[in-house]
Formats: structure tokens, C-alpha cells, sequence
């Protein structure tokens, strides 16, 4: 459905603006689960509830001076989308032998399961650039 597209465009828009807590909740279904594949940054993976998502918002924000979230591709079903995303961050703490300033860059594939225009599951295939 084109009105779950939009609500996903706005989902990566808020994230990109630093939404947390119930601005960042108000997306989700209270039985959210994300699945976060293995990726340069989370060597294991990773799935998690709300409370998860919703403290790795919080820790992002420390981290992250901002980030930029662009759209290169969408595919809808029913009640689901896939996108394909670039992600920019820049960091605000050194990391991953990266300083403050450093730039980091992803591209990956989410794909979000929608249950009455809230987000009830996530999974993200994370492909970060060499840095």
C-alpha cells in the first residue's frame, strides 16, 4: 500500500532528524521485532523488541552528528515494503578507528512488515563501505 511507503519514507526521516522515545515508538507496533543481519559494525546480528530499538535511538544520538537516509529503490506488497537505502552518518565520537567528523557509509536493504500502520517487524541487511 502506498500510504505504508509513505509511512516508511517518514520512519527514515525522523530517525534521520534524531527521533527518540515516543516520537520514534509512535512508528512501531508495540510487538516489534527487528532482525539486524550480520554486518561490519554487529558481527553477530542482532534482533530486538521495542525497548531495544528505541535505546539504540538514544545511543545513536551520542554517536551521530547526523545522519542522511536516501531512497534509491521501493518495492510494496500488501501490507509490505522493501527499500533500498544509501546511509550517510558523521560521526560525533571516534569509532571504529574513525575520529569525530569521520563519514560513514551503508547501503542496505530494509524490509518492513506493517500491522495496522504501525511497523511489527524489521529486518535489515547492512552492507557498510570500507573505512
Amino acid at each position: 500500500m502506498s500510504s505504508n511507503l509513505e509511512a516508511a519514507k517518514q520512519y527514515l526521516a525522523a530517525i534521520a532528524a534524531g527521533a527518540t522515545g515516543d516520537q520514534l515508538a509512535a512508528f512501531f507496533d508495540p510487538a516489534v521485532v527487528q532482525q539486524e543481519f550480520p554486518n561490519r559494525l554487529t558481527p553477530d546480528g542482532a534482533t530486538r523488541g521495542l525497548t531495544e530499538i528505541l535505546e539504540g535511538a538514544e545511543r545513536g544520538q551520542k554517536v551521530l552528528r547526523s545522519q542522511r537516509y536516501e531512497v534509491l529503490r521501493a518495492v510494496t506488497s500488501g501490507e509490505h515494503v522493501g527499500l533500498e537505502v544509501q546511509w550517510t552518518g558523521i560521526l560525533a565520537i571516534p569509532l571504529a578507528g574513525l575520529p569525530p567528523g569521520g563519514v560513514m557509509r551503508a547501503r542496505f536493504a530494509v524490509f518492513l512488515d506493517y500491522r495496522d500502520g504501525k511497523i511489527a517487524q524489521q529486518r535489515n541487511y547492512d552492507c557498510f563501505e570500507p573505512w
